[in-house]
């Protein structure tokens, strides 16, 4: 499924347009990002979290040339499943 089918599905279930529904998809997901780009958790019950891991800076290898290299340290997001969502997938 791509944006443009989620947005047609949530037009449908919440019985909106599909422009209105698009705002609403836009606007969640550019609130998600924001928040954690800004380092906070988003916490929807049922659903899941999203938020940001720091992964440490560490030795990596250029497998061309086999020369050692380092690969700084960054932000990423992660997405952890709730358990409501994980039982939905496992059925």
């Amino acid at each position: 499924m791509n944006k443009t089918e989620l947005i047609a599905m949530v037009s449908e279930k919440a019985e909106i347009s599909k422009k209105d529904a698009e705002s609403a998809v836009n606007a969640m997901i550019d609130t998600i990002i924001q928040s954690v780009a800004d380092g906070e958790e988003i916490r929807i019950v049922g659903f899941g979290t999203f938020e940001c891991h720091e992964r440490g800076e560490r030795t990596g290898c250029n497998p061309q040339t086999k020369e050692k290299i380092i690969i700084p340290a960054t932000k990423v997001p992660a997405f952890k499943p709730g358990k409501a969502f994980k039982d939905a997938v496992n059925k």
